[in-house]
């Protein structure tokens, strides 16, 4: 039996011990710090209860049912681990205030919208300036090896080795890094970038970072989201009451290319997808098989080749 003088003591005493396992817990350390003080105020210093866990999960008047769920997600780590050495302590289950997580079907962009994507990305402003260029060779690059956009954006100069057309993505969401191969077309198009980089950087860059701005530092991702939205409406997508594509569709669009390629093929599509797994960065290979069933056309070819296979006697009572 272990005993915590407060809420917040076991939120320590739980992150150190996940921490030092490798976890970085940044976003879930500081939702377990919020719990704390809510606790605090309640003036509760006991074991966790159901009470106390919805009663902070709802706190938030801005919050939706689907944050209020994911609250209750994230206390579920901790309560686990208090439980270890307070049986007393109350663990709220998964769903007890609905799904933490939603999917929304992705936009799959047509080979010829990336072409307009990439084509209107040249018109942002400063005409004639570095960040119309970083812009449409950013989303060649997503667009190419599926990237998430935040590897492709930490990506120092270091990271892209054109003479052996591979990336090395360091650090990734999982806390792992590994190797992207190029296609010898986007190896072409990233030595473009390179030398459009440094004739138009009239100054030696502040940053490494592989893309840069017109000031030297990194292109950062609410720089890149403002550049996307307004290439957006300058090719005037998304009606109302329909969501619009976004820039991350672009790995949606790449891993769905990829499937449905090896379907046409004939490849062994479950042999397969474990490669698109390690090469997309997955933590579990559930994450690429999503694709299957979240996309209409791929889940209609998956269906067509689970029927054929039992047409061919290949199902078992």
């Amino acid at each position: 039996m272990r005993h915590w003088e407060s809420m917040k003591a076991r939120v320590e005493e739980y992150l150190r011990v996940r921490r030092s396992l490798g976890y970085k817990l940044k976003v879930e350390g500081e939702e377990l710090y919020r719990f704390a003080q809510f606790a605090e105020k309640q003036k509760h210093n006991g074991p966790i209860t159901m009470e106390l866990a919805v009663a902070w999960a709802k706190s938030s008047k801005k919050g939706s049912q689907l944050f209020h769920a994911r609250r209750i997600e994230t206390l579920r780590g901790l309560a686990k681990f208090c439980a270890l050495f307070e049986p007393e302590t109350e663990i709220p289950s998964r769903t007890l205030l609905g799904p933490a997580h939603r999917r929304n079907s992705p936009y799959i962009y047509t080979s010829q919208e990336i072409v307009e994507l990439m084509d209107a990305a040249r018109q942002i402003e400063p005409q004639g300036g570095l960040r119309p260029e970083t812009m449409r060779y950013l989303i060649g690059l997503l667009s190419a090896t599926g990237l998430r956009i935040s590897e492709a954006l930490h990506l120092n100069r270091r990271d892209v080795d054109l003479d052996h057309g591979c990336l090395v993505i360091r650090d990734t969401k999982f806390d792992k890094s590994r190797y992207v191969p190029l296609h010898p077309t986007a190896v072409h198009a990233l030595d473009e970038y390179t030398h459009i980089r440094e004739r138009k950087m009239q100054f030696t860059p502040i940053s490494t970072a592989f893309f840069l701005n017109d000031k030297g530092t990194s292109f950062h991702y609410r720089q890149a989201l403002y550049a996307f939205q307004s290439i957006r409406r300058r090719l005037g997508w998304g009606k109302k009451g329909i969501r619009p594509p976004r820039l991350y569709d672009l790995r949606h669009t790449f891993a769905c290319q990829r499937l449905l390629a090896w379907y046409e093929q004939g490849v062994d599509v479950n042999t397969a997808i474990l490669h698109l797994s390690v090469y997309l960065g997955h933590g579990k290979v559930t994450d690429t098989y999503w694709y299957l069933t979240g996309i209409p056309s791929l889940m209609a070819i998956a269906a067509e080749h689970f029927e054929h296979h039992f047409a061919k006697g290949g199902g078992h009572d």
